[in-house]
C-alpha cells in the first residue's frame, strides 16, 4: 500500500503543477529565417514561362520555343525578356510581345535579316538606333504598338505593308519617315501626341498606295494637309477638328470609310459638298456640334449623327436625288439613295420620323431616333 502511495503522490504533484500554470514553459522551436524579399517589378504581363525542353533546332534561343512545324517562327511573347535575344538567320516571323525591352539596337537583329514579321507590342521600347531597321529589306509587317516611342522611328524598311504603332507617346514625325514606302497599305498611328505641327506638306509623301490611314485620338484641330489620295479607310475620330476646308475631299475617289467621331465639327465649319463622294459608304460624324444633317450622296450605306445638336429634319433638303422621282410607284430601286442605317438618338429629335425622309431613304433598314 505504501508502494502504491509512493507512485501515486508525483503524479498528482504534477497535475497540480499543471492546472496552476508552474509548468516550466518549453524554450519555443526556432524558425528559420526567411530569404531577404525581391520586389517584383509592376506589370501587367502574365508569369514568365520556364525554359522548355531543348528544341530540336539547336540555334533556337533557350528563353524562347521554336516550334518543329513551323521552322520560319520563334516565339518569345510572355517572357520578362529585357533584350531582344539572339534570332536565327532561319527565322521569318519574330513574336517578342508582352516583354520589358526598352531599345532596340543596332545588334537587335544582326542575324535576322530575312525577317518578314515582327511583333514587339506591348514593351517599353523608347529608343530605336537609326539603322536597326533599315536592314530588314524582307520585313513586310511591323508591330510596335504599347511601347514609349517619342517619334516615329527612323529608317523604316522599304518593303512594308504594315506600319502599327498605336499607343505610344509619339510627338514627331521625322522628315522623309514615309518617303521610301511606296508599299505601305496600312499606318497605324493612333492614340498617340501628335498635333498639327507634326504634320507637313510633304510628311506623307512617298505613300502612293496607302489604303488606311489611322490618326484618331491624337490632338489635332485641323484636317491633316496632303494626305495620300488612295486611301480607302481615313480615321480622325476623337480629335479637336472643328472644320474642314472646301473641296479637301475632292480627290479622294477611293474613299470608302470615313471616321470623324468625337471632334468640334459644326455647320458652319462644314462646306456643302464635303461628303458628296461616289464611293463613300459608311460616314461617322457622332459626337459633334451638327444642327442639321449634311447633304450626302446617293451611295453612301451607313451614317452615324448621334449625340449632336440636330432639332429638326427635312427630308426633301438632304435627299441626294429629287423627291419628284418618288411621285409614282415603282419596283425598281436601283437609283435610289442606298442608305440603310441612320443613326439620330441623343440628338434633339422628337418622333415621329419624317415621311419626306423615309420616302427619299427607301432602303432604309434600320434608324435610331
Amino acid at each position: 500500500m505504501k508502494g502504491v502511495a509512493k507512485l501515486i503522490f508525483p503524479l498528482i504533484l504534477v497535475l497540480v503543477c499543471e492546472v496552476n500554470g508552474q509548468r516550466r514553459p518549453r524554450p519555443p522551436k526556432k524558425r528559420p529565417t526567411p530569404a531577404p524579399f525581391e520586389p517584383v517589378e509592376p506589370t501587367e504581363l502574365p508569369p514568365p514561362l520556364p525554359p522548355g525542353p531543348p528544341s530540336v533546332f539547336p540555334d533556337c534561343p533557350r528563353e524562347c520555343y521554336c516550334p518543329p512545324d513551323f521552322p520560319s517562327a520563334l516565339y518569345c511573347d510572355s517572357r520578362n525578356l529585357r533584350k531582344v535575344p539572339l534570332i536565327p538567320p532561319r527565322i521569318h516571323y519574330a513574336y517578342l510581345q508582352n516583354n520589358f525591352i526598352d531599345k532596340l539596337s543596332e545588334e537587335s537583329f544582326k542575324n535576322a535579316t530575312e525577317l518578314k514579321w515582327i511583333n514587339l507590342d506591348n514593351n517599353r521600347i523608347g529608343t530605336v538606333d537609326s539603322r536597326v531597321l533599315e536592314k530588314l529589306e524582307s520585313l513586310v509587317f511591323l508591330y510596335m504598338e504599347k511601347n514609349h516611342l517619342k517619334e516615329v522611328p527612323p529608317n523604316l524598311p522599304p518593303n512594308l505593308e504594315q506600319l502599327r504603332l498605336s499607343r505610344n507617346r509619339i510627338n514627331r514625325i521625322p522628315d522623309n519617315a514615309f518617303n521610301k514606302l511606296d508599299h505601305l497599305l496600312l499606318l497605324d498611328l493612333h492614340r498617340n501626341e501628335l498635333n498639327d505641327a507634326d504634320f507637313k506638306k510633304n510628311t506623307f509623301r512617298g505613300l502612293k498606295n496607302l489604303m488606311q490611314l489611322n490618326l484618331a485620338h491624337n490632338r489635332l484641330h485641323k484636317m491633316p494637309p496632303s494626305v495620300p489620295k488612295a486611301v480607302h479607310q481615313l480615321f480622325l475620330d476623337e480629335n479637336q477638328i472643328d472644320n474642314i476646308p472646301n473641296n479637301y475631299f475632292k480627290d479622294f475617289s477611293h474613299l470608302a470609310f470615313l471616321r470623324l467621331s468625337y471632334n468640334k465639327l459644326s455647320d458652319k465649319g462644314l462646306p456643302k459638298n464635303s461628303f458628296n463622294l461616289t464611293n463613300l459608304l459608311v460616314l461617322h460624324l457622332a459626337h459633334n456640334n451638327l444642327t442639321s444633317i449634311p447633304y450626302i450622296s446617293q451611295t453612301l450605306e451607313h451614317l452615324y449623327l448621334n449625340d449632336n445638336s440636330i432639332e429638326k429634319i427635312n427630308g426633301t433638303q438632304i435627299c441626294p436625288i429629287s423627291l419628284m422621282t418618288f411621285q409614282e410607284p415603282s419596283s425598281d430601286l436601283q437609283n435610289v439613295p442606298r442608305l440603310r442605317y441612320l443613326r439620330l438618338d441623343g440628338n434633339h429629335l422628337k418622333p415621329p420620323i419624317p415621311l419626306d425622309l423615309m420616302m427619299c431613304f427607301r432602303l432604309l433598314q434600320s434608324v435610331v431616333f
